[in-house]
This record gives C-alpha cells, sequence and structure tokens, in this order.
C-alpha cells in the first residue's frame, strides 16, 4: 500500500471522525430553539454539548491540516474552487462558538433571543453548506485543464441540495439521540420521540439520495468493481436500523453508538466511491485531482504518518477522558453548572 493510499484513507477517517462527533453538536443547535419550552431546557441542551462542542471541531482542523500536508495540491485548489462555500461555513462556526459562550452572559431576553437565532444559523449552515460540498464533489467538479469553470450557485444543483439535506437530516436524527441519552426528564423522552420521526424522514432522504448518486455521479462504478466494499453502505444501513430498534427499546447509548457508526459508514461509502479522486471532474476525468498527481513528496508522507500515529492517538485518548468526565446526566438543576456562557 502506498503512502498516498494509506493518507486518503487517514484522510477519509478525520472527516468521518468529525462528521461522526461535530455533527451532533451541529444538529443540537438547529433542535434547540424548536425541541426545548423554555429557558431551563435550553439549558439542559445546551449543557449536553458545552463540554465537547470545541474538542469536536478540533477534528475539522486536523481534517483541513492533513488535507493541506497530504495534499497541497487538492487543498489550494479546494479553497479556490469552493472559497465562497467554505468562507460561509468558517463564519458561521465563529459565531455559532461566540454564541455558545455569549448567550448566557447578561439576563436579557432579547439578548439571548438574538444569540439563539445566530446559533440556529451557525448550526444549519455549516450542516448544510458541508453536504453541498461534498454532494459537488461526488458529482464532479466544472474542471477542465484551464481551471474550474463552476459558481455558487451552480454548487446548489438539484444532487447537491440533496445532499445536503441529507446531511442535515442524519446530523438532526444523530442529535436528537445523543440528548436523549445526556438528558434527563421530559426533554430526554421528548428527544427520543423526536428521534423516532426523524429515522423515517431520514431513512427516506437517504434512499433518494442511493437512487439519485446512480445518475448523478460515478461512485458506484468501485463498488460494482470490487462488490467485497458493499459492505461499507450495508454496515451503515444495519447500524440505522439497529439505531432505531435499540433507541424503542429504551438502550439509548447502543442507539447513539449505532448511530455513530452509521455517519461513519455513510461518510466512508462516498470516500470510497471517490477512490482515487480526491476532486473529481465532470468536464474530464483526465482533469481530476487525485491522491497520485496532488499529494506531498512521500518523505513528507512519511514524516507525517509518524506524527500521525503518535499524536492522534493522545487525541483520541483526551477526548475519551473529556467524555467520561462529562458522562453525568444533565439534569433541571444542574443545567448550566460550571458554564457562563449558558
Amino acid at each position: 500500500m502506498t503512502l498516498q493510499i494509506v493518507w486518503f484513507v487517514l484522510w477519509g477517517l478525520l472527516w468521518a471522525v468529525y462528521f461522526m462527533l461535530d455533527g451532533f453538536d451541529l444538529g443540537a443547535g438547529i433542535l434547540y430553539n424548536f425541541i426545548s419550552k423554555n429557558e431551563n431546557e435550553k439549558r439542559m441542551v445546551l449543557a449536553a454539548i458545552g463540554p465537547v462542542w470545541n474538542g469536536n471541531e478540533v477534528w475539522l482542523i486536523t481534517a483541513g491540516g492533513a488535507t493541506f500536508a497530504a495534499f497541497p495540491g487538492t487543498y489550494a485548489a479546494m479553497f479556490s474552487f469552493l472559497y465562497l462555500p467554505l468562507l460561509l461555513v468558517l463564519w458561521s462556526l465563529i459565531l455559532r462558538g461566540v454564541s455558545l459562550e455569549f448567550r448566557g452572559r447578561l439576563e436579557d431576553e432579547r439578548w439571548r433571543r438574538r444569540w439563539d437565532i445566530i446559533i440556529l444559523i451557525g448550526s444549519f449552515l455549516p450542516a448544510l453548506l458541508f453536504g453541498v460540498a461534498f454532494g459537488n464533489i461526488f458529482r464532479g467538479l466544472q474542471i477542465d485543464a484551464s481551471g474550474y469553470h463552476g459558481t455558487f450557485f451552480g454548487l446548489l444543483n438539484v444532487y447537491g441540495l440533496l445532499t445536503g439535506v441529507l446531511f442535515v437530516v442524519l446530523f438532526l436524527y444523530h442529535a436528537s439521540l445523543w440528548l436523549s441519552l445526556r438528558i434527563e426528564g421530559e426533554l430526554s423522552a421528548r428527544s427520543a420521540r423526536l428521534s423516532a420521526r426523524l429515522w423515517y424522514i431520514l431513512t427516506a432522504v437517504a434512499v433518494i439520495f442511493l437512487i439519485a448518486t446512480a445518475f448523478y455521479t460515478r461512485l458506484y462504478a468501485n463498488f460494482t468493481a470490487a462488490p467485497g466494499w458493499f459492505v461499507v453502505p450495508a454496515v451503515a444501513v444495519l447500524a440505522l436500523v439497529a439505531s432505531r430498534i435499540l433507541s424503542a427499546r429504551g438502550s439509548r447509548l447502543l442507539a447513539f453508538l449505532a448511530s455513530c457508526v452509521t455517519v461513519v459508514g455513510v461518510i466512508f461509502t462516498g470516500i470510497i466511491g471517490l477512490f482515487p479522486n480526491l476532486l473529481p471532474s465532470a468536464m474530464d476525468p483526465a482533469n481530476s485531482l487525485t491522491i497520485y498527481n496532488s499529494s506531498s513528496s512521500a518523505y513528507t508522507l512519511g514524516v507525517m504518518t509518524i506524527v500521525a500515529f503518535i499524536f492522534v492517538p493522545i487525541v483520541v485518548i483526551y477526548q475519551i477522558l473529556v467524555y467520561r468526565l462529562f458522562s453525568k446526566p444533565v439534569t433541571a438543576e444542574t443545567a448550566g453548572e460550571g458554564a457562563e456562557g449558558y
């Protein structure tokens, strides 16, 4: 296995972990204005993601850094071709982080209401635009020998928007299971009931997405060439079904873990379909940016591999400790304890 392939797998894994972790707190940021009936319930939702949301976003920085270091050609092209949507994602995440910290700084309802709107927008836009971006990558970008010829509004095509909707609904479902797990009382039960409704919506959107993928992309070519890879989407589907069954039985931790597997499976289904492309061309496959024509030198990849296998496990261990430290369920009495911003 070449170092380019090793880093392609690591690149996909970093994005999958990011969406698995930040996905539920993006979803919670979208949901909390609607699922909460009063100020204390809003505090409970925010307290459920408060200790972990900024740690989850470390994986976005890691995924972006890995793209820059391992595939600099793709990184440069991505931030040129998709500059506006990525800039919108960046500003949305910044404003969302600020709003989570500033919302509770004043005992003023109008102040909180304004930040609530920013939390909603700052959670919804990244979820949607990440889906739109990946949908267009799956579909192929307007790249020829002279460069990129697409526009921002051209990215808002049927398949791109469908992928954006898939990401939003997937994150909402993921978040509802997280909230049902982390919160006690009526709000937890309400989140579990919501997850049941979202499951049917997610399943319908996923089926439409899978059908549309056959018409709009070449993602299935790698699967038909090596049918053994179909185990990845199969695992994602089985995990989605299992999450619903486990949630209905009250096994909320296992239901959430099954949802984590679903998210990772969905992302890796796309990653496998892309290989060896990183930014495929819809105009001429010869103009696609691949792991071979946009990677760093073998020496750089070798050094990065050593660094990654030393420091990534440290980050994983740190995050496991954080999740264990804040594993106590959030109640109406403890909501916002030790978190001034909520």
